[in-house]
């Protein structure tokens, strides 16, 4: 049997506002009486600084997996890749080239260029 679906609230909608620095108290002034709060996002690049380049397609591999809840063995059985390789991917001691990120995209549900 079916169970009803529960329904989003349409009644509130939420708006994201990119503004130049010296227009965002004008901007929060002028929403301010509509607003029901008030969240402030940080880039992700500031919240997790220790993160470079290099390491960003081993993160990605090891979050793209986690999100599919899929071991690496699981995933050197789907993409034909071996585990070790699969691991040294996300120790950042093995590079992700193109065949392999198309690969990894098409096992994980992700677009490949994640990984490059």
């Amino acid at each position: 049997m079916l169970e009803p679906t529960r329904r989003p609230r349409t009644d509130t909608v939420e708006l994201r506002f990119l503004v130049p620095a010296a227009k965002a108290e004008a901007v929060r002034k002028a929403v301010a009486p509509f607003a029901l709060e008030e969240t402030s996002a940080v880039p992700w690049r500031e919240a997790f600084p220790d993160i470079t380049d290099e390491m960003l397609p081993g993160v990605c591999l090891r979050g793209a997996r986690g999100k599919e809840g899929v071991t690496q063995r699981q995933l050197a059985m789907l993409t034909g890749i071996p585990q070790r390789h699969i691991s040294e991917m996300e120790n950042h001691k093995r590079p992700i080239g193109k065949q392999t990120a198309v690969k990894l995209g098409k096992a994980l549900n992700v677009s490949y260029k994640v990984f490059l």
